[in-house]
């Protein structure tokens, strides 16, 4: 079975079957084969972008995600260390906790936003 590590935007278009989606993304997330996984961060960007407004997501968000498939990648205190080692290609640091989770569990991402791939870590979309 392949890991791989679901990008913020990705889950929110997976979620809402949004045609952005590519088919190579969607394809990746479906495959039995492979084991999606959400990071704690994630929620966490999605909880304080919808307090802000910015976006909606159900109140029962992580039981819908769960509901979905994905498995979720807890944020450890190596992943939160490994962000020291990140160049600033970008500074969302949402995205570096998610580089740094990639970069630490050797995980492909599934994401569009092209950063990603600046920090050496596998894409998918």
């Amino acid at each position: 079975m392949s890991r791989l590590l679901v990008d913020t935007h990705v889950l929110l278009w997976w979620l809402a079957d949004d045609p952005a989606l590519t088919d190579t993304a969607r394809a990746s997330i479906a495959d039995p084969a492979n084991e999606p996984l959400v990071s704690a961060a994630s929620v966490w960007e999605i909880a304080i972008k919808r307090a802000l407004g910015k976006l909606s997501a159900p109140d029962d968000l992580p039981d819908v995600i769960a509901s979905e498939g994905f498995a979720w990648l807890p944020v450890e205190a190596r992943h939160a260390w490994e962000v020291r080692a990140l160049p600033f290609h970008h500074r969302d640091p949402f995205d570096r906790l998610l580089v740094a989770q990639a970069r630490a569990d050797s995980l492909p991402v599934v994401t569009g936003d092209p950063w990603f791939a600046a920090y050496g870590v596998g894409v998918r979309w």
